[in-house]
């Protein structure tokens, strides 16, 4: 049977740790390495209610794309919510792992999923990583993938035809399941390069402008970085954070089932977007 060790190495070959940001929190966060896999339990945050459905159903390991123990803590215990959730999955024997931006720009990650829904061609990152210094962030091995492709944080490419923002909003409506959206820019303004940075990414804006998109699609943007778009002449669609993330979440939970068969791997029931639109 694999252990969480095992998950840990597949995890570390589809998203390597050094794409993430410097200022993120990434890989095992939380619990033993030994422990042998019968479930594991993809979530995009692993909140209390997720951390309920983890220990009712048995899982050895949860793979939680934002990190928990994100910033330093001086004492764990039940008098916070967060220390409340870890001592209870401690307890279950529960681990914790988080890909999170080493996911997002990973050749295969969010970023990259999320440029193939919309069909874009020619992918290439919003902001390529530095291939030739010493401390290179390395591209791992794919089998569909051209090698060429540089990783970097988000992704850019052209549609398969030109159209209005309007409709690449309506496009974006239908594909990513999502009731409502904000957009900034004119609903008849032309669209067909599109630049993609998943969660809240609206500073890969100047990226997306030299990149000559016209639209950048992202989760969710501050005031002030969307009055930032308009003056520059970018349009942005503001599809959710959890819209944006959470089907990358689902679609882990199959390629680990793919990859671990003897290890029942499962998306969270429990979990939802904590914002509701009347």
């Amino acid at each position: 049977m694999p252990t969480v060790a095992d998950v840990r190495q597949f995890m570390e070959s589809l998203a390597p740790l050094d794409l993430a940001e410097s200022w993120d929190n990434v890989g095992l966060l939380f619990g033993h390495e030994h422990v042998e896999v019968t479930t594991v339990l993809t979530c995009l945050t692993l909140t209390p209610d997720v951390a309920e459905e983890a220990i009712e159903t048995g899982t050895q390991l949860v793979i939680s794309h934002h990190p928990v123990l994100f910033r330093p803590v001086q004492r764990l215990t039940s008098e916070t919510i967060e220390g409340e959730m870890l001592l209870r999955l401690a307890a279950a024997s529960v681990a914790v792992y988080s890909p999170h931006t080493s996911f997002d720009s990973a050749i295969d990650g969010i970023n990259q999923q999320l440029a193939e829904l919309f069909e874009l061609s020619a992918i290439q990152p919003l902001r390529p990583f530095e291939s030739s210094s010493a401390g290179a962030r390395r591209v791992p091995d794919t089998d569909h993938v051209d090698r060429r492709l540089t990783t970097g944080s988000g992704r850019c490419g052209d549609l398969p035809a030109p159209t209005t923002l309007g409709r690449f909003v309506d496009s974006v409506r239908d594909r990513l399941h999502v009731a409502h959206i904000a957009f900034v820019g004119e609903g008849d303004s032309a669209i067909l390069r599109v630049g993609i940075a998943c969660g809240s990414a609206a500073e890969s804006m100047c990226d997306a402008i030299e990149s000559g998109c016209h639209v950048l699609l992202t989760g969710e943007a501050r005031f002030h970085a969307c009055l930032e778009a308009r003056s520059r002449g970018i349009a942005m669609v503001l599809a959710g954070h959890y819209a944006t993330e959470r089907p990358g979440i689902e679609a882990l939970a199959e390629r680990l089932s793919n990859r671990f068969p003897e290890i029942d791997s499962v998306a969270s029931r429990v979990e939802s977007d904590p914002i509701h639109w009347p």
